[in-house]
């Protein structure tokens, strides 16, 4: 028997259900300050995991913005210390094309195909943002010039034949060889022999000649000639030639030192 007026499910009668929110107040203060602090912990251990992903976010946009975008692109290069170069030249054999990202550049790479250029002696370059490679070269520095027909070769200290000129040089000594250059034992003579002159022979030298190994001679102002013989005991024998230059005589032959003649 059922009561009156109650719902009762029979056959065939489906049970009828109402969702209803209840009110904080129906969940216990100790219950709601414990999940309180489970969601305080959770947001602690989850921050430093989205600081680290934030900030490697942010590196990942800055380096894709460097490398990989123009906005750092490069719009000069500055070409500084040239004096027998012009700064074309330099940026031509530099072969940075323009607009490529600055931090992408092969600095050493491009320093490398600069020294194949003749009158380059070293080259520093480096990265000037946002957007210039500086260029700094020193071009090598002339201690004889060699006669080549009607032109004249500038040669450096190591022997290496770096610029042609059409006039002699003022202030340069002439060096006589016939294949000037690093590998060439009559330039590397000559240029040992020039190292060792006091100032009184550099002053009156007119051209150091090499004729052979062994057949080095020193002309000199007013038409008077020191037979070296070949480059050992330079030192040595420019002393003997120092002190010889008061004597008379047109020729002086220091090719032995401890025995010398004058003529």
């Amino acid at each position: 028997m059922t009561a009156p007026g109650s719902r009762t499910a029979g056959p065939g009668r489906a049970r009828r259900w109402r969702l209803v929110r209840a009110h904080s107040d129906a969940v216990p203060a100790s219950v709601r300050r414990f999940m309180a602090r489970a969601r305080r912990r959770r947001l602690r251990a989850a921050m430093p995991w989205a600081t680290v992903g934030g900030v490697l976010a942010l590196v990942g946009l800055a380096t894709w913005i460097v490398y990989g975008t123009g906005v750092f692109g490069v719009r000069e290069v500055r070409v500084t210390g040239t004096d027998i170069l012009t700064a074309e030249q330099v940026r031509e054999a530099a072969g940075v094309p323009d607009g490529v990202a600055l931090a992408r550049v092969d600095l050493s790479g491009l320093q490398d195909r600069l020294a194949t250029l003749a009158p380059v002696d070293r080259v520093i370059a480096s990265r000037d943002w946002p957007g210039t490679i500086a260029i700094e070269v020193v071009e090598r520095t002339p201690v004889a010039v060699v006669p080549q027909g009607r032109k004249f070769v500038l040669v450096d200290r190591e022997g290496v034949a770096f610029h042609t000129v059409t006039g002699k040089p003022g202030g340069l000594p002439l060096a006589r060889v016939a294949k000037p250059g690093p590998d060439d034992a009559d330039t590397r003579s000559a240029l040992e022999v020039l190292t060792a002159l006091s100032p009184q022979l550099s002053k009156q030298l007119s051209a150091v000649v090499v004729k052979g190994p062994a057949e080095i001679e020193l002309e000199l102002s007013g038409g008077r000639l020191i037979v070296w013989g070949d480059s050992s005991q330079s030192d040595t024998k420019s002393q003997v030639a120092t002190a010889l230059l008061r004597e008379k005589g047109d020729r002086i032959d220091v090719s032995a030192p401890e025995v010398v003649t004058i003529r």
